[in-house]
């Protein structure tokens, strides 16, 4: 019997980059439309409402724009922990300690002016997404724990933070029984550019961006941590400090998400709610994996599953789809893309001895 195996090529394929990604797309947007007509929807309408609420319009373009931020600031922070094979799946609770922190400073100092405030609440965003994030690489570099399981379990943790706070100590009350601390002061949220909806937190992304891809391809320490990723053996034999590269991209992942949260408090939201929490820092790690860990995919990948994201809503709306299409579109989107590189860099041959070696 004639089997079939996969062989490396020698060279990936130097054109399949973008048609893989299109009919991935294509196969991923036409799975999703079939799901659709079996619910009883009509044909296409599903597609045409998805391009409608996420990208065809101005106003749904903001949207997206809005969305994307907070989605690309995890998405990097995950991406440069994942270069070193510290599988980081803590964005989403980094995300809310970040937004806790900001939150602290935005109701502790209402009287500061907006320009020592709003570093201020960076400040604090940083410094408690990071040690957040600390504690699981503490674990991982001293006891070997797996950073996986910390990671997803302090997820859990920092929401149930998140909901005692807003239920408790800094529930608003005159919020009528709803779980939200008070509005911030002017001075504590950040504000947009003239003649749109979209805020001044995109400035921030795109100077964390470039910082970060200098510091990834122009100094020493960026090496070290690409390098590191081959294992923990050839960093040591290499004489790098590898337990301090892990705290270190730990750190900033933390830092990162935490910035994300203290843009969704202020900017977004404008003040502290579970609502906040709508799967951000999941959606990073999928953002990272059909980015191939580049800062310039990582901002296509983040635009693109955002406007998804705002397009569900506009299918939710039009045409009652469940919430949970949103998860269905982005793993369909991560299957499909990731399955087709892999034929850019295999390819299915027969087996002529026929056992399928």
């Amino acid at each position: 019997m004639l089997g079939f195996k996969a062989v490396r090529r020698r060279e990936p394929l130097a054109w399949g980059t973008l048609p893989v990604f299109l009919a991935a797309l294509t196969l991923c947007l036409a799975v999703s439309e079939l799901l659709l007509v079996s619910q009883g929807k009509p044909l296409f309408s599903g597609l045409f409402l998805l391009w409608d609420g996420g990208f065809a319009h101005f106003y749904s373009l903001e949207d997206t724009i809005i969305k994307g931020m907070p989605i690309f600031l995890c998405s990097l922070g995950v991406a440069v922990s994942f270069r070193m094979q510290i599988w980081n799946i803590g964005a989403e609770g980094q995300f809310a300690m970040g937004a806790i922190g900001a939150t602290w400073a935005a109701l502790t100092f209402p009287g500061l002016p907006s320009w020592a405030l709003i570093p201020l609440m960076m400040l604090c965003a940083a410094v408690t997404g990071g040690i957040w994030a600390l504690g699981p690489a503490i674990l991982r570099v001293r006891y070997g724990v797996n950073e996986i399981i910390v990671t997803l379990m302090g997820n859990y943790i920092a929401i149930l933070v998140l909901d005692y706070l807003v239920y408790g100590p800094w529930k608003d009350p005159v919020s009528f029984g709803f779980p939200m601390t008070e509005q911030f002061s002017p001075a504590a949220t950040i504000g947009t550019i003239p003649g749109t909806r979209i805020h001044w937190g995109i400035a921030i992304c795109i100077a964390v961006s470039v910082v970060l891809w200098v510091f990834l391809r122009r100094t020493r320490l960026g090496y070290e941590l690409k390098a590191s990723g081959e294992g923990v053996k050839p960093a040591l034999y290499a004489h790098m400090p590898y337990a301090g590269l892990v705290m270190l991209v730990m750190a900033l992942c933390g830092i990162l998400a935490g910035w994300a949260g203290c843009l969704e408090a202020s900017a977004t939201v404008g003040r502290l709610q579970p609502s906040m929490m709508v799967g951000y820092g999941y959606t990073a790690v999928v953002v990272a994996w059909l980015a191939r860990l580049r800062i310039s995919s990582i901002a296509f990948y983040s635009f693109l599953l955002a406007g998804l994201r705002v397009g569900v809503e506009n299918l939710q709306l039009e045409l009652q789809v469940p919430a949970a299409f949103g998860g269905i579109l982005e793993g369909a989107l991560l299957l499909t893309v990731l399955a087709g590189q892999f034929f850019e860099r295999y390819r299915i041959v027969p087996n002529k001895r026929g056992n399928g070696a």
